[in-house]
């Protein structure tokens, strides 16, 4: 499987000047790519003000994307703003190329910048089955809880979507590669680059690790689309040949 992991900045509170900009970006891979990957809140930044620039499942966004999928022909997964129910969520949405929709309400909202305040919480994990893989999809804050993201459901592919800011960055490259190793899966994470309207700085450090936790893709710090193969034989071979997952403990999520 062929991904594309695309590397910003994002405009505040602008859904219309970031649907430009990675419209832009999107069309300008010149190959073939089976998924590609935006950064969490990839309309907005990483806002605690939802009520300006919620969207529903109805909305523009939403179109848009599945408009990229079908022309395409490639997946596309992201998070943005959804309003739903009078409640407000950060939702990872995987748009597949058929223009079919699956998605991914982030459990752990980040308390130390009011999150949880403004968001609700989801409660079900998500695992996307997608051309012979299965992908468990999750948001940022997600990344420094193992439990949630363990792999009880034999998942090839582990993607976080992030604003992760630079003070925490070493944490982030040292988690992404923990998760690779514990659950000997693929592991992606896409992050923003740039300042934001908080004057939260961003470094990116987008990357791909395997599951022995070596890099594929080094993170990366600059604006960019970065595109990586994976070979799912080659991850299959190696969990059959060492068989690590077969000792986990066995174990109850309560959400």
């Amino acid at each position: 499987m062929k991904i594309a992991l695309i590397q910003s900045s994002l405009f505040w509170e602008n859904p219309t000047a970031n649907r430009n900009y990675f419209e832009e970006k999107i069309n300008a891979i010149a190959e073939k790519v089976d998924l590609i990957v935006l950064p969490e809140m990839f309309t907005t930044g990483f806002t605690m003000n939802p009520s300006a620039v919620a969207e529903t499942m109805q909305g523009e966004t939403i179109s848009w994307l599945q408009s990229f999928a079908i022309d395409k022909k490639s997946a596309i997964t992201g998070s943005l703003i959804i309003e739903e129910n009078n409640n407000f969520y950060n939702r990872l949405v995987f748009v597949f190329p058929s223009g079919e929709i699956q998605f991914y309400d982030k459990h752990h909202l980040f308390a130390l910048a009011g999150e949880g305040k403004v968001y609700t919480s989801g409660t079900e994990k998500l695992i996307v089955d997608y051309l012979g893989w299965k992908i468990c999809p999750l948001i940022c804050y997600d990344l420094r809880f193992p439990v949630f993201a363990r792999n009880v459901e034999d998942y090839d592919l582990l993607i976080y979507v992030a604003n992760w800011s630079k003070p925490r960055i070493n944490a982030w490259d040292i988690l992404l590669k923990a998760r690779s190793v514990e659950n000997m899966c693929y592991t992606i994470g896409v992050n923003r680059i740039g300042i934001d309207n908080n004057g939260y700085e961003y470094v990116g450090h987008s990357q791909l690790v395997d599951f022995l936790g070596n890099y594929i893709l080094e993170p990366q710090e600059t604006e960019g689309v970065f595109i990586i193969a994976l070979n799912k034989e080659k991850l299959l071979e190696t969990r059959k040949r060492l068989g690590f997952l077969n000792d986990s403990d066995s174990f109850e999520l309560i959400t």
